[in-house]
Parts: structure tokens; sequence; C-alpha cells
């Protein structure tokens, strides 16, 4: 099994940034790919974006240019960098990892519980 804990999340005007990290414990051999999800209240979940341990990366297109994901393997720490911030990014942003798949698929096998990300304009 593979805990995941977020944080980093908070509240920011539009156009700020946040950093969020998830930082996994347990069983670490599982890694082999790390994600960012989010879900806005209404709304389905979504990807974000992902990465796997050879550093191939991937973005939603809404995301695109403004997030960077990257992973300390050191650390077993996943990180989201998230600038120009906008209020439609407001959304609980969630960790997930997978020991098998990456790319294709949106459906991963281990979660942490959140992190709150809140943008006003």
């Amino acid at each position: 099994q593979v805990q995941l804990v977020e944080s980093g999340g908070g509240s920011v005007q539009a156009g700020g940034s946040l950093r969020l990290s998830c930082t996994a414990s347990g069983h670490t051999d599982d890694l082999y790919c790390m994600a960012w999800f989010r879900q806005a209240p209404g709304k389905e979940r979504e990807g974000v974006a992902r990465i796997n341990t050879e550093g191939s990366s991937s973005y939603t297109d809404s995301v695109w240019g403004r997030f960077t994901i990257s992973r300390d393997s050191a650390k077993n720490t996943l990180y989201l960098q998230m600038d120009s911030l906008e209020p439609e990014d407001t959304a609980m942003y969630y960790c997930a990892a997978d020991p098998v798949v990456c790319f294709g698929t949106w459906e991963y096998s281990y979660w942490g519980q959140g992190t709150q990300v809140t943008v006003s304009s």
C-alpha cells in the first residue's frame, strides 16, 4: 500500500501562484506514475497533470503553460507549481499514484485526501 498526503493549498488572488506537494510513504516502489487531479463543487473530477519515473509528463489543456508538474524520487514527493492562477482553478486538488499505468488512462490505484485551492478574482 501507498499513502499519499497533499499540502500547500490555500487562498490566492487571480494571477498568483501556489505550489502543491504530495509526499508518499509505504510501498514507494509503486510510484511509477504520479498525478494531480482536481474537483470543483458540482463538477466531475478532472485529471490535471501526470508524470512517470522517466520524467515524461502531460497536462490537461486548461493548465498548459501555467502549471508545472515535477517529482523528487529521493524524497518520494510530487509537486505542482501553479502560476497565473484563475478563479476557474478553484477546486480540491488530489494526488494519485499507480505502479503500472500512466498515460492513456486516469484510473490510478492510490489516492490522497486532497488540499483545497481557492482563487479569488
